[in-house]
């Protein structure tokens, strides 16, 4: 079972199992102020009268709160989940003579299966520093706290009251585009009590990221895209983790459909398998620290070596891209080891803007937004021409016959695919040029290619059988049964009865008047059976 890591100062992930333990060096956080009573104290004192159970509104934010010591030979201690998690860690380490190391080191970990991790490593800068000086009735304080919080429901903004902190924020849609901040302005009057406001719940901090390496960042997109195994050394946990989850990140909102490890480890489980040299390396990412990598994944494609993360303002020399063989020794130099040649030449104009922005000292924040709309542009430009050719596997609407299955998508075919890419192809929207198809073909082979076409088959086959919903429901169902025996009318409600289900149980797109009308024509059927039958029916839908 895995177990992936993240530094305290730095983001958190998802995966087999993301209680994160990192090794950062405590960063002092201010100490909690003083709040008065809120507007969503009347919200949480609702949830209690709509029969909420005892930690089920902390259920809704965190599967649980994690205290994880370290262990000389076993490594980070942590009883272990089979089930996709992200973690997210503040780590304490304090000099004590009378310990093995001659350290205290210790680390509190959120778990929970949102990916908000600007939010929670605020939390935990909140609420992390005094736990280890007040220990376990200061920890259980802020759990009650997470218990009385709303729901996070997409698009609501919310005021979270945390140990006298209250911090604003927005929960994001799955519309929201990438590098967006809808978060509601601060107001003197009603945000007065506002302590924290946050523009971002999930996003990182994508240029500090890569800045070391922006003028390979088309490249690393490539990578990335690809689904390559390509591993980050960096110098501590914390900028591991950050610069994974930027890396996961630059493809947005296309998703990322392997695995990654912002902070891996040589105790986790997956150690010996991607250290062997007698199998390819799998399709991932990995985060490490431990100098101790960079002899044992020295037969990996694609390896970024990266220095020290410098602060807003601060701009580290580029590094350059390297052969891999030159990546021998444990102090090898940083840079991109990679014999990896892009498909794609390189964006000059994205180069001189970031640059400009670093002469004029523009903000990190600035420079974010500039090479995530980049990114943005870039992987749509990529991804629309795959978005037009498979809506064009749709049937025709009117194939879609009521009292026929609904109709089958056509296959997706490559070859196919990429004749149309010469008249409707990325150079409508994008004005770099290279080998656009060599990338198409490579993309076509890849995990992200077959997570994302089985995503959206999935939800063109739900399309296809809610525009049959619609179909049924258009039909004159009770003249139908005046024609047909009781027993194909008896087999026709207990068809639509399983329509009904599956549309509740898929989620189906089913409009709500659709669903209501086709309750009415199966009970109007109903009715207009013989009683004996009825009973039986009636019976059947109320188990």
């Amino acid at each position: 079972m895995a177990l992936r890591g993240l530094a305290g100062s730095g983001p958190g992930s998802r995966g087999p199992l993301d209680e994160a333990v990192a090794a950062d060096k405590e960063r002092e956080a201010p100490a909690a102020v003083a709040a008065g009573a809120t507007p969503e104290d009347d919200e949480e004192d609702e949830g209690r009268g709509r029969g909420l159970l005892r930690w089920d509104g902390f259920s809704a934010w965190l599967h649980c709160v994690c205290v994880v010591g370290f262990d000389l030979e076993l490594g980070q201690a942590v009883e272990k989940d089979p089930a996709y998690f992200y973690g997210y860690v503040y780590f304490r380490q304090v000099r004590d003579k009378t310990l093995k190391r001659g350290y205290f080191q210790k680390s509190l970990v959120l778990i929970s299966k949102l990916p908000y991790i600007h939010f929670f490593h605020t939390v935990l800068k909140q609420i992390a520093p005094e736990y280890f000086e007040k220990n376990e009735p200061y920890l259980e304080a802020a759990c009650n706290d997470v218990d009385r919080w709303p729901a996070p429901v997409p698009g609501k903004t919310l005021y979270l009251p945390i140990m006298g902190v209250v911090m604003k924020v927005r929960i994001p849609t799955c519309h929201d585009k990438p590098g967006t901040t809808q978060i509601v302005q601060l107001t003197q009057q009603g945000d007065a009590h506002i302590s924290v406001i946050l523009p971002t719940v999930h996003e990182v901090d994508l240029f500090r990221c890569f800045c070391p390496v922006f003028l390979h960042s088309q490249m690393l997109w490539e990578l990335v895209l690809l689904g390559e195994p390509l591993v980050v050394m960096a110098p501590s946990p914390s900028e591991s983790s950050e610069t994974v989850l930027a890396l996961v990140n630059c493809i947005s909102p296309l998703k990322y459909f392997s695995d990654f490890r912002p902070y891996f480890t040589i105790h986790d489980s997956e150690f010996k398998e991607y250290t062997t040299r007698t199998q390819a390396p799998p399709s991932v990412i990995l985060g490490v620290t431990n100098p101790f990598f960079a002899k044992t994944l020295q037969h990996w494609p694609h390896i970024i070596r990266i220095g020290d993360l410098k602060p807003a303002g601060e701009i580290p020399k580029q590094v350059k891209v390297k052969k891999l063989k030159n990546l021998k020794t444990l102090d090898s130099k940083p840079g991109v080891y990679t014999s990896y040649k892009p498909y794609l030449n390189r964006d000059e104009d994205i180069i001189k803007q970031l640059q400009k922005g670093v002469q004029q000292k523009r903000p990190s924040e600035a420079q974010s937004v500039i090479l995530r709309r980049y990114f943005l542009e870039l992987t749509q430009s990529f991804i629309i021409p795959l978005e037009r050719y498979v809506a064009s596997l749709m049937p025709l609407q009117k194939s879609i016959s009521p009292w026929k299955s609904p109709p089958q998508l056509r296959q997706f075919l490559p070859e196919e695919f990429m004749k149309t890419l010469e008249k409707t192809g990325p150079q409508l929207t994008s004005r770099i040029k290279g080998d656009w198809i060599g990338l198409y073909r490579h993309f076509l082979k890849s995990p992200n290619f077959d997570g994302w076409f089985k995503t959206r088959r999935k939800e063109m086959t739900q399309k296809l059988e809610a525009l049959h919903l619609e179909a049924l429901c258009e039909e004159d169902l009770l003249l139908w049964t005046q024609k047909h025996t009781e027993v194909e009318t008896v087999d026709l409600v207990l068809k639509l009865k399983n329509k009904l289900l599956q549309a509740d149980r898929e989620h189906l797109p089913v409009k709500p008047d659709t669903m209501e009308k086709l309750r009415t024509h199966i009970d109007a059927i109903i009715l207009a059976l013989p009683e004996d039958l009825q009973g039986i029916l009636l019976k059947t839908s109320m188990t």
